[in-house]
């Protein structure tokens, strides 16, 4: 049986374009054309209104993924009895039920406590917050302690790790330099306060894909656009036009795997082998992003602003025209006859024609390769007077003074934000296929959208091209059915150890199905209703009768061993971040300082999250507890047990002053009193209280260590609170 083409061509056309489909026909169409003629008619139709023809060989398969399908409110099945405690749980339970599983026990407060608190705010419960949780009688109590959590300062710091996983966040940029970014942490701050605030995702999303374009006066808008700046960079790179191009690669890559889970870059040499995604589309997706332009200082100004400033400036600029000509006609050859670093003379004849223009004479495509160059040496223009010699140096300050007669016609500069991006121009560069030498506009991934890009041109003032707004705006519609999915899912992820849909990034056919789809697309519905609320989607998890579950149920352990129908909690071992600010925590060293620029782990007890994060230097206990290279987007980590993990407890000089400093604080608090030190160091480092046998057990190791005198006192205690630092307790969460 043949292909069926009026169907597969019917769902390739979109909605929008039918209508001008039928003005075609009833103008064109004879009464005799064949079923050929008439597809091939619309098929050139199709190309006019800025279609593909690669869209017409999707098949049906294709089309129906379920990740291509509309987001639909599902129907909340009537299941769950009197265990559902909101929604979700009526989903789950179905589930359940079908597979012959019942769900676990409640979790015991003390247990639900720890788990909430290291969930949402990374940090493990005080005993002050136990005792509280436990004393409140009230029916509502553990949702007023999750309110709590989320109105906490803590829970943006702990959200923002796993939003900095995804985007590949670093101090510093990788390679054999590893240069250090002085401004990074700006982005990082952005993230905290953007969770803490709880801005709506959309809104966050597009800040981050083009606030210089969208809110040009907002300094947080351009900080955003840092997400496009986390690529790594070689300052050595001497094939600076390779180099921009991975560049872009990065950029599109990364892009494709946070906001919509689709992993684009198989699609980078050839069409897809296994997703509806053509080379062609690939293309499409990155030329929204090939005007980019790295800024390490940008005005930030409303349009009004900016506008004001772009007259005044092209005015002075008209007026002193001839005058800067001159002026670089003299210092150019001087400033690269000395340059610092790896110096200019390496780089081919074409890069050096790019670089000896004038800014403003260069082409889109000019000042970015250009000033990408640029980097790797210095010019040090305070050298200049000292350079210039004899007729030259007199021409030269005789230009100097005139310029400076016109200071008064320029306008006042704006305010500045540096490390951000900006596109190059009002122009963008072509963006060409490897190979095939076609040129291609901006589009979407023509599984979704097939036609071109809408794309309106900002105000001039802004000297770009609107394409990464076009962007934004199709990757946060409502009617993206990838978007919504993607970021639930990665929220479920975070608070049952796996995802709906398990891979997280990879909503494509080589990923699994979501085992719940239904559920999935209520939480999708459920966060766009919400106002794409965080912290909502957060309460609405985490209050679940389906979240509230202990880890152990024997049925489940049994028939359901990788917790597939999710009939019982996960145990999960604490992540690198969640170990370091847990031990700083239980010492009662942790500094709670907000914001502001990296500190050294090992020099500061400040939170993981405010570390410098070096790419080619990792701190030993991120390093060990499998904190991700930052390199490459990471949707959800690796956990490994490891000897290294061991013996860095056991024997690293960081824990065993965390242990030592605990034991002071123990000593401080219950001055000669075993049992009351041994109850609260339980309480700080499992948040339960100990058993009587374990109460015994540490009561004769203290009193034998007394009487041996190896050690004794608060060296014994400093021993005692090492063990619990060792302890599995300790180190995982059920």
């Amino acid at each position: 049986m043949g292909k069926d083409y009026s169907s597969t061509f019917r769902r390739a056309i979109p909605i929008q374009a039918l209508g001008q489909a039928r003005i075609f026909f009833s103008r064109q169409h004879t009464g005799r054309d064949s079923f050929a003629v008439m597809i091939q008619r619309l098929a050139i139709l199709w190309v006019l209104l800025g279609g593909s023809v690669l869209a017409a060989e999707f098949t049906r398969a294709d089309r129906d993924w379920w990740a291509f399908q509309p987001v639909l409110q599902s129907a909340v099945p009537d299941a769950g009895g009197g265990w559902a405690i909101n929604k979700i749980d009526h989903f789950i339970a179905r589930r359940l039920a079908a597979q012959e599983l019942s769900p676990a026990t409640t979790a015991d407060r003390r247990t639900l406590i720890r788990r909430v608190c290291l969930d949402l705010t990374g940090l493990p419960p005080a005993p002050e917050q136990i005792a509280a949780f436990l004393d409140d009688d009230s029916p509502d109590a553990y949702e007023k302690l999750v309110d709590r959590l989320l109105d906490s300062p803590r829970y943006g710091e702990s959200q923002a790790t796993f939003w900095l996983d995804l985007v590949r966040y670093a101090d510093s940029d990788g390679y054999k330099s590893d240069h250090y970014r002085p401004e990074a942490w700006r982005y990082r701050d952005y993230v905290i306060r953007s969770f803490n605030t709880d801005k709506p995702y959309d809104r966050f999303v597009r800040e981050q894909l083009a606030g210089d374009e969208i809110d040009p006066g907002n300094r947080d808008a351009h900080i955003a656009t840092m997400f496009l700046r986390h690529w790594i960079y070689e300052y050595n790179q001497r094939d600076v036009e390779t180099q921009w191009n991975e560049i872009l690669v990065d950029v599109t890559n990364v892009t494709g795997d946070v906001f919509l889970g689709m992993g684009l870059q198989c699609a980078r040499c050839h069409d897809h082998k296994f997703d509806p995604i053509p080379q062609r589309d690939y293309y499409r997706m990155r030329a929204f992003f090939t005007p980019l332009l790295p800024r390490d200082s940008m005005p930030v100004g409303t349009v009004s602003q900016r506008f004001e400033f772009f007259e005044q400036h092209k005015a002075w600029a008209a007026a002193t025209d001839d005058i800067r000509r001159q002026l670089h006609a003299i210092e150019l050859p001087a400033l690269l006859k000395n340059t610092t670093g790896e110096g200019f003379n390496k780089f081919i004849d074409r890069i050096k024609t790019m670089v000896r223009k004038r800014p403003e004479d260069r082409t889109g495509y000019e000042r970015q390769i250009a000033e990408l160059s640029e980097r790797q040496f210095g010019v040090e223009p305070e050298k200049l007077p000292e350079r210039l010699k004899g007729g030259t140096k007199e021409e030269w300050e005789r230009l100097r003074a005139e310029l400076k007669s016109f200071e008064a016609q320029k306008p006042k500069p704006l305010p500045q934000v540096r490390f951000v991006i900006s596109d190059a121009g009002p122009v963008a560069p072509a963006t060409r296929i490897p190979k095939k030498g076609d040129d291609v506009e901006p589009g979407f991934l023509s599984i979704l959208h097939p036609g071109s890009a809408r794309i309106t041109l900002p105000p001039a003032a802004l000297r770009s091209t609107g394409r990464r707004t076009a962007l934004a705006k199709w990757i946060t519609s409502p009617d993206n059915p990838l978007t919504s999915r993607v970021m639930v899912n990665r929220l479920w992820q975070q608070h049952f150890g796996r995802g709906l849909a398990a891979n997280a990034s990879d909503f494509g056919k080589l990923g699994e199905p979501p085992t719940h789809p239904g559920l999935l697309d209520w939480l999708a519905t459920r966060f766009v209703a919400d106002g794409w609320s965080l912290k909502k989607m957060h309460r609405q998890m985490v209050t679940s009768a389906t979240y509230r579950q202990a880890s152990a149920n024997a049925q489940s352990e049994q028939a359901d061993p990788a917790n597939t129908w999710f009939a019982r909690a996960p145990i999960r071992r604490l992540s690198a971040e969640q170990v370091r600010d847990g031990l700083l925590a239980v010492s009662g060293e942790l500094d709670l300082e907000s914001g502001g620029e990296g500190v050294v782990a090992d020099e500061s007890n400040r939170r993981s999250i405010y570390r410098k994060v070096m790419r080619n230097s990792p701190d030993e206990v991120m390093h060990t507890f499998d904190s991700p290279d930052h390199i490459s987007h990471m949707p959800q980590r690796n956990v490994t047990t490891t000897a290294t993990q061991s013996l860095l407890l056991l024997n690293s000089e960081w824990t065993r002053n965390r242990a030592a400093a605990l034991a002071k604080r123990l000593a401080k608090r219950h001055p000669g009193n075993a049992e009351a030190q041994v109850a609260v160091a339980h309480e700080l480092a499992f948040g339960q209280a100990p058993l009587p046998s374990q109460l015994n057990d540490a009561l004769a190791f203290l009193d034998a260590c007394g009487a041996a005198n190896k050690p004794s006192g608060l060296a014994a205690l400093a021993e005692y609170c090492h063990v619990l630092m060792n302890a599995n307790a300790f180190l995982y969460v059920d």
